[in-house]
């Protein structure tokens, strides 16, 4: 029963080992009946913790997301710091990404007021870093302002696309 249930789980989506084990625990199986089946699923390939952190790392990623925000939500899911390290291990330029998503929220006001308006900087610095972005990308993307227009014709193109 409590193999067919994770069968099922992992049909759905990609899940961690640690939030199976939490799923069929709280649906009342024994501990020591979920470890087997946990075991039995990874071994025949039904469920890795390594195809699972690529996967949420690609699509937080696509959410606009940054490395700080993406190993934390890992780490909370039951991903190691070595497994996390490794799914994070991705060609992403994460200062581009960055300025993608400042672009996207702010458009023109992220280029013209930032120089002039402290505040104005302030408030961008908090949204990126929310987005977990770690400092030096935040600084470093709110300060460079020469492809910024760019970038919001990049976050408006791909929002089009999106259907968004």
């Amino acid at each position: 029963m409590a193999r067919e249930q994770g069968i099922r789980l992992l049909a759905r989506r990609e899940h961690s080992r640690w939030e199976l084990r939490r799923k069929l625990a709280a649906r009342g199986h024994d501990a020591a009946v979920v470890d087997e089946v946990l075991a039995e699923l990874a071994q025949t390939g039904l469920q890795s913790d390594a195809r699972f952190a690529e996967g949420y790392v690609r699509s937080a990623i696509g959410r606009g997301n940054g490395p700080v925000k993406i190993r934390a939500a890992l780490r909370e899911r039951g991903i190691d710091a070595e497994g996390a390290a490794k799914a994070l291990d991705t060609d992403a330029d994460w200062l581009r990404l960055a300025r993608v998503a400042l672009a996207k929220r702010f458009g023109a006001q992220a280029a013209t007021n930032r120089a002039a308006d402290r505040t104005a900087w302030l408030r961008q610095a908090r949204f990126l870093a929310g987005r977990g972005y770690p400092t030096d990308i935040v600084t470093q993307a709110i300060d460079a302002s020469d492809d910024l227009a760019a970038c919001a014709d990049h976050a408006d193109h791909a929002a089009a696309a999106s259907g968004a």
